[in-house]
This record gives structure tokens, sequence and C-alpha cells, in this order.
């Protein structure tokens, strides 16, 4: 059972990927360029081919109607010959119809010639319309192609940045940071406190000392002006 869904899970993200790539705006226009230019290859041979049977449709009318000309010409000819007594005027006559006829099947040739040489005038046109038209898409899908690829280019930037910024804190960093700047804050507050307390002492030991010090002067000066009067015999009480 645990390998069939393994096996659902491999097919299921080939699946989506698949999906994701049919949906790739860039590569969906790069076949649709490829493919244009497809198109474009095979609408290039074919107008090729229908220019070359338009060539050939020209010089061949060109052909009949030259051929034409030249027949009834001949006939002309014969029934001036026939005239003058060069021929036989009968005979003259039956090679002029002969003459007249292969003018005319060439005339005809001709017209069918130039109808069909018209249709591939209009071959020819469509066809070079529908070449100016895929080279056109082709040009302008290959613009939009460039600017895609570069929208893609920084969209894809930006997102990678925009996810940067906010996984930045995912370590809790910015957590870590604010407990130790608390730490540190508590610690100054300590710091000045315990400063404040020693100043505190300092002050009462100044002003015991000090009273300890003014106190000594005095009773050391009253003693030494007791000595004084006894050396020189007088009556300390008088003092």
């Amino acid at each position: 059972m645990g390998l069939f869904k393994r096996l659902f899970r491999v097919a299921e993200s080939e699946a989506h990927s698949a999906v994701d790539k049919l949906e790739d705006p860039i590569k969906m226009t790069e076949q649709g360029i490829r493919d244009l230019r497809k198109d474009l290859e095979a609408s290039m041979k074919n107008l090729a081919e229908v220019k070359a049977l338009q060539i050939r449709a020209r010089r061949d009318m060109t052909s009949q109607k030259e051929a034409a000309a030249t027949w009834e010409k001949k006939a002309m000819l014969l029934l001036q010959k026939g005239q003058s007594g060069a021929i036989d005027a009968g005979e003259a006559d039956r090679l002029a119809g002969e003459a007249l006829a292969k003018k005319e099947a060439a005339a005809q040739s001709a017209f069918t010639l130039a109808q069909d040489f018209e249709r591939q005038n209009n071959m020819v046109a469509q066809l070079e319309a529908n070449v100016r038209k895929v080279k056109s898409q082709i040009s302008t899908w290959e613009n939009e192609l460039g600017t895609l690829k570069a929208r893609a280019k920084v969209a894809g930037a930006t997102r990678k940045l925009n996810q940067q910024l906010a996984q930045v804190d995912s370590s809790g960093t910015i957590s870590m940071l604010e407990k130790m700047r608390d730490k540190v804050t508590e610690e100054e507050t300590l710091a000045e406190a315990y400063g404040d307390m020693a100043m505190v002492e300092t002050s009462v030991d100044a002003e015991i000392d000090k009273a300890l010090a003014s106190g000594g002067g005095e009773l050391k000066s009253a003693d030494s002006l007791a000595a004084l009067k006894a050396k020189m015999g007088l009556d300390s009480s008088n003092a």
C-alpha cells in the first residue's frame, strides 16, 4: 500500500509539473513562435510553387498568343499566293483554313492560359499577404517574448527577495535581539542603582570621618593647653 501511495505522489507531482510547464507563458510563446515559423516555411514553399506555375502560365500564354498571330499571318500569305496564282486558289483556301484553325486553337489556349494566369496571380497575392502577416506576427511575438522574459526575470528576483525578507526572522533572530536588548538594559539599570548606593555609602562615611576629625581636634587642643599651664605652674581651673 505504501509503494502505491508513493507512486501516486510521484505521478501527481509530475502531472502538476507538466501543467505548470504548459501554463508557462514564456514556453507557450516560444512554442507559438516555432509553430509560426513552420507555417511561414510552408507558406514560402507554397508561394514559390505558385509563382513557378504563374511564370510558366505567362510564358505559355505569350507563346500561344504569338503562335495564333503567326498562324494568322500564314493564312493571309496563303490567300495572297492563291490570289496571285502562285499556288492553286482552292489549295490556298484549304491551307489557309487549316492555318486559321490552328490560329483559333492557339488563341483558345492563350485565353485558357490567361485565365489560369489570373487565378495564379490572385493566389500569389493571397499567399504574399499571408507571408507578410505571419512575418509580422512572428516579429510581434518575438518582441512580446523579450518583454515577457525581462518581466519574468524581474518578477522572479523580486519574489526571491520578498521571500527572503519574509523569512528573515524564521530562526527567531529578532526575538533574540529583543531579549538581548532587554538584558543589556537591565544590566545598565542595575549598574546605575549600585552606583547610586555606592555614592550614598561614601557620603555617610565622609560625614562620620568629618565629625570624628573635628571633635578630636578640640580635645587635643584642650589637652595641650592644660599641659602648658601645668608646666608654667598656673591653675588650670581658670581655663
